[in-house]
């Protein structure tokens, strides 16, 4: 009972506080596994040197192909290959909480993956995974249109997890026009929540921080959001701006262009005080 108690506070079990340092890692992903997980190693030693307890890749952070299509030569087995074994040893390496940005699973048939976002944790054990709910099918601008389905199979199951620094949730870069998601994710308690991101020029302009923002204001939790963030091989630009906000709305700290980590120490006690003072969450009416 006083477990409980203590974690509606945001406190551990033995009453201190909870704190933890948070990154998001930025990337400018090419064509080329290889390279990307070398440049992902280095960011995410950097991010455990600066004490980070959770780090979070941006989406596609292993492969940005010259075409879509290019993903599905690199589809891995659920449970088996390069990039998931890269994303163990780094965990257990670093003992961190580590969100593999997304990686290309193995779909239902040949020609689509799963955007998935696994995470694993600090014994480099896979905690969970997430598959993209929300896929990008879309005209951003006369001549630069997406078309995820073509590749992609949706996932269809929200994912809060609990792990070692607090209950994670997980969504991922197109999710986040989708309010009724993240109300999902508060619902499964909630207190971070990760969304690895490969947001456009066009729309990351116009709507990226407005988005990440108003997701941590409409339910009160820390916002960790890693984006691609530069010019690709393959001729897309990402907006960048990688950013972490605060259960008030707030920008902790924020990147906003090129490779590099941001971190931050959240606290879980501040995210439920904030709760208390200001209870919307109970106020919902539909």
């Amino acid at each position: 009972m006083q477990h409980s108690a203590n974690r509606a506070k945001g406190l551990s079990e033995n009453g201190q506080t909870r704190r933890h340092r948070v990154a998001a890692v930025q990337m400018a992903s090419g064509p080329h596994v290889e390279a990307n997980l070398q440049e992902a190693e280095r960011l995410i030693g950097e991010a455990a040197a600066a004490g980070a307890e959770l780090v979070v890749l941006p989406e596609n952070f292993a492969i940005m192909g010259y075409q879509d299509t290019d993903k599905l030569k690199y589809a891995e087995p659920d449970g088996d290959g390069p990039i998931q074994a890269f994303l163990a040893e780094q965990a257990r390496r670093h003992r961190i909480v580590l969100v593999g940005g997304t990686i290309p699973l193995q779909g239902e048939g040949p020609e689509r993956v799963r955007p998935t976002a696994p995470v694993y944790g600090p014994d480099g054990g896979r905690l969970a995974c997430y598959d993209k709910i929300h896929l990008f099918d879309v005209e951003v601008a006369p001549g630069e249109a997406y078309r995820e389905s073509n590749t992609q199979q949706p996932g269809a199951t929200p994912l809060v997890v609990d792990t070692p620094v607090g209950r994670l949730g997980v969504a991922v870069c197109y999710d986040l026009r989708f309010p009724e998601l993240f109300r999902e994710l508060a619902d499964q308690g909630a207190e971070i929540v990760a969304v690895p991101s490969a947001f456009t020029a066009v729309t990351g302009e116009a709507h990226w921080s407005i988005l990440v923002r108003a997701r941590a204001i409409e339910n009160l939790f820390y916002m960790v959001a890693p984006n691609q963030g530069g010019y690709h091989v393959n001729g897309r630009e990402t907006h960048g701006e990688s950013m972490v906000v605060d259960p008030w709305g707030r920008v902790m700290k924020s990147l906003e262009r090129g490779a590099g980590v941001i971190t931050v120490e959240v606290s879980l006690s501040r995210l439920h005080e904030i709760r208390e003072r200001f209870p919307a969450l109970l106020h919902r009416k539909l």
